[in-house]
């Protein structure tokens, strides 16, 4: 987009209206200009900074004169498309109390959806001096912030129209690939070398085939909006790798752009444009795209942290405090959204709109969500229906996305899973740990693997949702990746330069008999059937199975559970050096769940006999009984088999499907239940069936199951077949 023509001379016209926030081009009474509506609380006055197009010259400054319910308004007549511009807020400068006003800092605008500039140094922008934090620095710091930039907003709303639409993907066929733009595609031979780490090289034909190859349905992408380094990463020369450390909740991250998309222009219309293309080339390409979304705090931090955007507006009002001005901070990041606030609930609604409506996403996947529900005013504790979540849920144009949360967040009962309500799927954690549990040594029982396995019913069933609301994972972007998980006893986190301090210590993984590296043949064989066997797990269980990007290539991280600052081969993925066989067992397995719908059953078993006879699931101790109350709770217990019969979609089931988890060190023997049964996967050895190919036939009677292994066996049924 390209600013107009020079026009008539900036004057400011009048009060203007209190909505919509932010700046809009419109004409009023036939004169072309900028409706102005900035949400200042606390702020005696606020001013409008426009600059030259390189943004070093402030061109006009205009204080806006009407103020309704703390939003400070005008119309400036004159401003065209493409202008830069600021604001500076006056008010008390009382940082005891949670006001830092400071009308010597230039503010972006929270709803600006262009922000181009270098933001590599944004962290040491405090608005104290330094050293002295409760005294105003009065230097004005103009030279160093980046200038928000006037963009067509209904033009990108078009554009954002012409996107491709996602496919529809029904409930339990999704499978999640959570994956980091530059990560990715930073190191892959077979993306072009200048679309590498990009979004369009997250969308060429090497990496859409891959997850075509895969069985992927919904891509879920790490932070991609604007974000910043934290203040003791640039002193240590690092990067913030992930993202979760926003500064602008409407605009791309441009360092994924291709150096053509950030130079297109003389603002970030290429970036905005290469993101859009991005997201119409994966709908085409048959996937969803999920946004990793950083509500719950903003990259101002503390308040020793800098002075960008929210705490120039009236800290007070933005963020949560307590009685003492403190910021409250569940986040763990130093501040937390005022979720009590209806300026934040809009910033956040607009937001999600925005990125349906201009770019065509598909979902948000939300980080520490129990955040979102937090209202101090109403004693700061998480309700599920508070003023947030209601908004989402009646608002039309987020109707059809997908909402996801991480259910959880350091504050005070601060774990909330299976709180969230209808149309929420949620991060399940009791599947990790308990996957983890039983198959790498950890206590764990039947009983608890037995949960996790059919859906976690205990979780979701009492709030009326069914087991897809689950999304079932045994890695993340947080933590250790398969390989490491089954490789290290402990994290290896001296690369962050915290001295090991960081990530967690709670990982419940095992090595094999050795730390890291190793070319022992016993230990190598060990660690890929804990691998097998955990996908295998994964991709057989009841709910919405997400994968970490690179485990399926078996990429490692040295060890680092916690790699958010490393943006290089640690984090960035080894396709040179990947496991084929590990890639073409994960492929197979996602295709094996998409053959048998007893693998992905939308409603919660019963344990009842069905139209067939059959009960929809039977639980089976070795011998082929029923277990009793010991065999659930004993801890020791590593064998679990239970044996599914369901039909798909009303129809007469066509197959029984024995599922078996067998974590122990020995072969065992399992009676079968009658009938001839097939081998269709068995994880120690790497098979599974293809879908033009006979399973293994196996026998009736009796079948012996080696150690660490997840099989699945399957008696095909004749024809309308009942017990």
């Amino acid at each position: 987009m390209e600013a107009t023509e020079p026009g008539p001379p900036v004057c400011l016209r009048g009060p203007g209206r209190p909505w919509p926030p932010g700046l809009t081009a419109e004409l009023v009474d036939g004169e072309a200009g900028v409706n102005v509506a900035v949400h200042a609380r606390d702020a005696t006055a606020v001013d409008l900074c426009l600059f030259s197009e390189d943004g070093l010259t402030e061109t006009a400054r205009l204080r806006l004169p009407g103020h309704t319910d703390g939003v400070w308004h005008g119309f400036v007549a004159g401003v065209p498309l493409g202008q830069r511009y600021g604001l500076r807020a006056e008010g008390p400068w009382r940082p005891l109390s949670g006001q830092h006003f400071n009308p010597a800092r230039l503010l972006i605008d929270p709803w600006t959806c262009s922000l181009p500039g270098d933001v590599s140094h944004l962290a040491r922008e405090v608005g104290y001096r330094w050293g002295s934090p409760l005294q105003a620095d009065t230097t004005d710091n103009a030279s160093r912030v980046p200038k928000s930039r006037l963009i067509d907003r209904d033009a990108e709303r078009r554009a954002g129209a012409a996107v491709a639409r996602a496919p529809h993907v029904a409930p339990g066929r999704m499978v999640l690939y959570e994956a980091h733009v530059k990560s990715l595609t930073a190191l892959h031979p077979d993306v072009p070398e200048d679309l590498r780490g990009t979004y369009a090289g997250l969308a060429s034909a090497a990496v859409t085939g891959h997850l075509r190859r895969l069985g992927v349905t919904t891509l879920c992408l790490l932070p991609v909006f604007r974000a910043i380094d934290e203040r003791h990463l640039l002193d240590k020369g690092l990067h913030n790798h992930w993202g979760y450390n926003t500064l602008s909740y409407f605009v791309p991250e441009p360092r994924f752009a291709t150096r053509s998309a950030r130079e297109a222009g003389p603002g970030d219309d290429g970036v905005r444009a290469e993101f859009r293309q991005m997201v119409d080339r994966l709908h085409r390409e048959g996937f969803e795209v999920v946004l990793d979304v950083v509500f719950n705090h903003t990259a101002e931090g503390d308040a020793l942290g800098p002075t960008l955007c929210w705490r120039g507006l009236s800290n007070a009002a933005w963020y949560s405090l307590d009685s003492q001005g403190r910021h409250l901070n569940p986040s763990g990041c130093g501040n937390t959204f005022n979720m009590g606030d209806p300026a934040v609930v809009q910033l956040i609604m607009d937001s999600l709109r925005w990125w349906v409506q201009a770019y065509g996403v598909d979902g948000f996947r939300f980080d520490l969500a129990v955040a979102l529900g937090r209202d101090p005013a109403a004693g700061g504790g998480f309700q599920s229906r508070a003023p947030l979540f209601a908004a989402i849920a009646q608002d039309p144009v987020l109707a059809g996305v997908r909402l996801i949360a991480e259910p959880w967040d350091l504050g005070t009962d601060g774990y909330r899973l299976g709180a969230f309500g209808p149309r929420w799927q949620e991060w399940n954690d009791q599947f990790r740990d308990t996957a983890r549990a039983w198959w790498l040594g950890h206590g764990c029982t039947r009983g608890l693997i037995a949960r996790r396995l059919a859906g976690s019913s205990d979780v979701f069933q009492p709030g009326g949702r069914g087991p897809t609301a689950g999304i079932n994972l045994i890695t993340a972007h947080d933590g250790f990746t398969l390989a490491d998980l089954t490789s290290y006893r402990n994290k290896h986190n001296q690369a962050n330069g915290e001295g090991n301090r960081d990530g967690h210590n709670h990982n419940l993984s095992a090595n094999g008999g050795h730390e890291g590296p190793t070319a022992e043949a016993a230990i190598l064989e060990r660690r890929g059937r804990w691998r097998r066997a955990l996908l295998a797990t994964l991709l057989c269980a009841q709910g919405s199975p997400q994968l970490l990007a690179g485990d399926e290539l078996g990429h490692s991280q040295q060890g680092n559970n916690n790699a958010y600052c490393q943006d290089n081969p640690i984090t960035w993925l080894d396709w040179a050096g990947a496991d084929r066989a590990l890639t073409g067992f994960v492929a197979a397995l996602v295709r094996l769940r998409q053959r048998y719908p007893g693998l992905r059953h939308p409603q919660w078993f019963r344990g009842t006999p069905g139209s067939s006879g059959w009960p929809d699931i039977e639980w089976r101790t070795a011998s082929g009984g029923a277990p009793v109350v010991a065999d659930w709770e004993q801890p020791d217990g590593r064998l679990l088999v239970c044996v599914i019969t369901v039909g798909h979609c009303h129809k007469p089931p066509r197959e029984r499907l024995m599922l078996v988890l067998h974590a122990g060190e020995n072969d065992t023997e399992i009676s079968l239940p009658e009938g001839q049964w097939r081998l269709a996967l068995d994880s120690a050895s790497g098979f599974v069936a293809a879908d033009d190919e006979p399973e293994v036939a196996v026998t009736t009677g009796r079948w012996t199951v080696g150690p660490i292994t997840t099989a699945l066996l399957v008696r095909q049924l004749a024809g309308g077949e009942t017990l």
